[in-house]
């Protein structure tokens, strides 16, 4: 078990095509078991081969809509070591057949990782010599003439250029925030700053990953400079794509090392991102989601309906969450009454227009959102910051609904429910902070009308918050 260990975690161990398939089917077979185990007790749902080595996020989508929260982030972290084990061994499994060590990285490219994974487990190895160019990570110390500042900016610089076209046909081309964007576009970065910073010399790990480190930091200022995003949406970024952006510089050391040759799929690598940005675009899918906050009041159900329907201004958000300029709900008023009513809630970016669809006094308030504002005002030097998410609507609520359950004793549940959709991908990594960014707004709406509301059922003022 250390060995294959070795084999399937490591850098060193050389990859032989027995061994390559033996490892590629052997781990396909033990994923889908536990996958297909797994979906099967959460959802009652039959995971069949043919959805499990789908691409299309469409596919996966159909049986997570309504699967428990936990399946969709479980299915995530459990594929990632899976991905590394594929990534490196292919990047070896090449290099000991006598090819470019890039040719293995295009198992990030469906559909053409199947066939390139096929064609790697039936390649013979090359002659010894080939194969014992420099063991990966072996020279893990600055050797030869000391390291150039330049150097270093013209890997960084490769890096960047990597993003930058990532960027421009991914979310430019086809509005597309998915699994390219934040998982394949940091990693090839990386890869590539990585290959470029160790290639005349190899140079320390420490080194390298400060390289992937500062490539990534870059790409995220250079976007902030141009007015492209703003600081909370790379902040959020982070936690999915620095990690790739070290994986793939230490990848591209360990191909800098063991070769001397095929620089040329580098390109053909970069240029597949388009491919695969718009690939996802067509393939994916955007499912509807309810979060659901509630709030216990001391007041009868008639005393909260009127508080419901509209509520004067709340105090403004001393919360460091709003105050970093997510929107904050601050008043909410109606035109008319009954079904058909246009009720207008006040945001600090603009107006929720919300006409009412069910008016039943006083159990069930609910309405359709017709119109919306940006879901926040970005942290940026720039007045106008316009990125692809905030002006295609990627968040958009789509109805909302107040539910008063009497309790009995003059007390009432108060439940309040926002639909929305979230067209970003990975779905359950972002939908975290959607989740709970509604949440948030949920408790200051129903903590405000709470507080109405047992104001008024007491006869006495509102307290101030």
């Amino acid at each position: 078990m250390r060995r294959w260990a070795r084999v399937w975690f490591g850098l060193r161990e050389p990859v032989d095509r027995t061994t390559y398939a033996a490892s590629g089917l052997g781990l396909a077979a033990f994923k889908y078991a536990v996958e297909a185990a797994v979906v099967g007790a959460a959802t009652g749902h039959l995971l069949t081969p043919l959805e499990f080595v789908s691409p299309s996020i469409v596919t996966r989508q159909a049986f997570l809509e309504r699967a428990p929260e936990w399946l969709g982030l479980f299915l995530a972290l459990w594929t990632i070591p899976f991905v590394w084990i594929a990534l490196s061994m292919s990047l070896r499994r090449a290099h000991a057949a006598g090819r470019s060590p890039w040719l293995g990285a295009f198992v990030l490219v469906a559909p053409v990782n199947l066939l390139v994974m096929a064609f790697l487990a039936l390649a013979p190895d090359a002659p010894a010599p080939t194969v014992a160019s420099t063991a990966p990570g072996a020279m893990d110390h600055p050797a030869g003439p000391p390291e150039s500042p330049l150097h270093g900016t013209v890997a960084v610089l490769a890096g960047l250029a990597v993003g930058m076209v990532a960027i421009v046909t991914g979310l430019y081309g086809f509005g597309s925030y998915g699994a390219v964007l934040f998982f394949v576009t940091p990693l090839v970065m990386g890869m590539v700053s990585g290959f470029v910073y160790n290639r005349p010399v190899p140079r320390s790990t420490g080194a390298t990953v400060r390289i992937g480190v500062l490539v990534t930091l870059l790409s995220g200022g250079v976007l902030v400079a141009l007015a492209l995003e703003g600081l909370i949406c790379l902040v959020m970024a982070v936690p999915i794509v620095m990690p790739m952006a070290l994986a793939g510089a230490i990848l591209g050391k360990w191909v800098a090392e063991c070769t001397a040759a095929g620089t040329r799929q580098i390109a053909g690598l970069v240029l597949a991102i388009p491919f695969l940005a718009g690939a996802e675009a067509l393939t994916r899918g955007v499912p509807e989601r309810v979060v659901l906050t509630s709030v216990e009041v001391d007041a009868p159900p008639g005393a909260v309906w009127r508080r419901v329907v509209e509520f004067p201004d709340l105090a403004e958000p001393d919360d460091w969450f709003f105050r970093c300029g997510i929107a904050c709900p601050m008043r909410a008023r109606i035109v008319g009454s009954g079904v058909g009513a246009v009720r207008h809630c006040e945001f600090t970016t603009g107006d929720f227009v919300e006409p009412i669809t069910v008016w039943d006094e006083p159990r069930v308030l609910a309405f359709d959102v017709v119109d919306q504002p940006d879901p926040m005002v970005e942290l940026t030097p720039w007045r106008h910051v316009h990125p692809p998410h905030l002006v295609d609507r990627s968040l958009a609520s789509r109805r909302g609904e107040f539910r008063l359950i009497d309790l009995g004793g003059g007390r009432t549940r108060l439940e309040g429910r926002t639909w929305y959709t979230f067209d970003m991908h990975p779905q359950r990594y972002w939908t975290l902070w959607s989740d709970f960014t509604i949440h948030r707004i949920h408790r200051r709406v129903l903590g405000h009308v709470r507080d109405l509301a047992e104001a008024d059922a007491a006869g006495r003022p509102p307290r101030a918050e």
